[in-house]
């Protein structure tokens, strides 16, 4: 239910209150008949504001579970990022280690190609 339907409803019954509890005053059976109308009204009210509450709650469950998901998937890739960070730094040291090697290698080449 949305919000404007309780915020009429609440309207009418400030209304109702205000104007119909003066005139009832004088007449017991009025009076509680209105009585019994305006508690029926605060209960139909009660019942609109927690349908609405229920439904808000609904939409943050659905909004956090979402949001959970999300990170979830997010956290995923950030692994998998961090796993290939891992792995081409592990070759690069490899790769820099071997580097030496292969430079005197090239070298002696070179001065047998002379």
């Amino acid at each position: 239910m949305e919000g404007k339907a309780w915020k009429h409803l609440s309207w009418f019954l400030l209304v109702f209150d205000s104007f119909f509890t003066d005139c009832a005053k004088h007449d017991p059976v009025v009076n509680e008949d209105i009585e019994k109308h305006f508690a029926e009204l605060l209960t139909e009210e009660l019942k609109l504001r927690e349908v609405e509450g229920l439904e808000i709650q609904q939409h943050v469950d659905m909004a956090l579970l979402e949001a959970k998901k999300l990170a979830s998937q997010y956290q995923k890739e950030a692994d998998k990022c961090n796993s290939s960070m891992e792995t081409c730094e592990e070759a690069r040291e490899k790769a820099e280690e071997a580097l030496p090697a292969q430079m005197k290698l090239t070298t002696m080449w070179e001065i047998r190609a002379c």
